[in-house]
């Protein structure tokens, strides 16, 4: 049994192809089979069922490559140790980062991290809170930036901040006549809402759940894929949207003026830094979350008179 062995099965177990596994690893795809099974002569069991399209683990093959998993991480370690006596990080930090926070966050962190970072190559790509978790399971991601909890036991939240979530509204919403709203003042026939899988539409409708069992969602046919385009709609179509606080940081006095808070307990969405349990990469990681932690205001660093909502 070799290392390159067991990189080579974790390869076919994350992209369910021996061809695109053998891509991955830089090899071809006869050297990555004739290694596999090897490996599985040594083992006497099977690993993958090769029938099957895309190529599935066997019952057997799920606990070995799990197990594999966790030797490459711990193998890693090693160079941590040697990364961690060094005065400079570097390498790369792949990390996944949901839409709605995505547009807030990095325009102001990136240039930072970046001069005080040099020799890190960050990997950032907006993903569903869904991809992001499969693929923080895979340990394709480092890290992921998401709305938590998430309640998935394989992995661990790091709470970074809690953002306020506040109504963007029409002159023509009942809402525009009020200084401080109530869930209950909602009226979810003028809501503006993302779509389907958006961890941030469940948080909205959570907010609003009150009214949800005495009326319809007529409208909801008239969503939106991004928080921009959400108050867009609300500025050319009247109607209100409820979005998060960071959300509010270009907006013009005129915009500023639409914008209603909720009364305490005002609710809000915990942000947090998600990674595996036998995470690597930690120092890059805490760097990343030093640097988010900078920006943020103050208030957003507690969760004080706040209701986190979930999803």
């Amino acid at each position: 049994m070799t290392i390159t062995q067991l990189e080579y099965v974790v390869a076919v177990d994350t992209y369910r192809s021996f061809v695109a596994a053998a891509d991955k690893c830089f090899v071809t795809q006869p050297t990555l089979s004739m290694q596999i099974q090897k490996l599985e002569d040594t083992l006497g069991v099977k690993l993958f069922d090769r029938s099957k399209q895309p190529v599935t683990p066997t019952e057997i093959g799920i606990d070995i490559i799990n197990q594999a998993r966790i030797l490459l991480a711990e193998g890693e370690k090693i160079k941590e140790i040697i990364s961690d006596r060094q005065k400079e990080l570097s390498g790369e930090l792949k990390v996944g980062i949901i839409p709605t926070v995505a547009p807030y966050i990095l325009p102001k962190i990136l240039h930072g991290f970046i001069a005080k970072y040099p020799q890190v190559k960050l990997i950032v790509s907006e993903q569903t809170t869904e991809q992001i978790v499969q693929q923080l399971k895979l340990g394709t991601l480092d890290c992921g930036i998401l709305s938590t909890p998430l309640h998935e036991s394989s992995l661990i939240e790091i709470p970074v901040f809690y953002e306020n979530f506040v109504a963007y509204v029409s002159k023509h919403s009942k809402l525009y006549k009020k200084k401080h709203i109530d869930p209950d003042d909602i009226d979810m026939e003028e809501i503006w809402v993302l779509n389907e899988g958006h961890c941030m539409r469940e948080q909205v409708l959570n907010i609003c759940q009150r009214r949800r069992s005495t009326q319809g969602f007529q409208h909801f046919e008239y969503n939106s894929g991004s928080v921009e385009t959400l108050k867009r709609m609300v500025d050319q179509n009247n109607g209100a949207t409820i979005l998060p606080e960071l959300a509010l940081t270009d907006l013009t006095d005129k915009q500023m003026d639409r914008v209603r808070y909720f009364k305490s307990p005002e609710p809000a969405r915990e942000v947090s830094i998600v990674i595996q349990r036998n995470y690597l990469k930690r120092r890059m990681i805490e760097a990343l979350k030093n640097e988010i932690l900078e920006f943020v205001p103050k208030r957003m660093k507690h969760k004080k008179k706040k209701e986190v909502m979930e999803f």
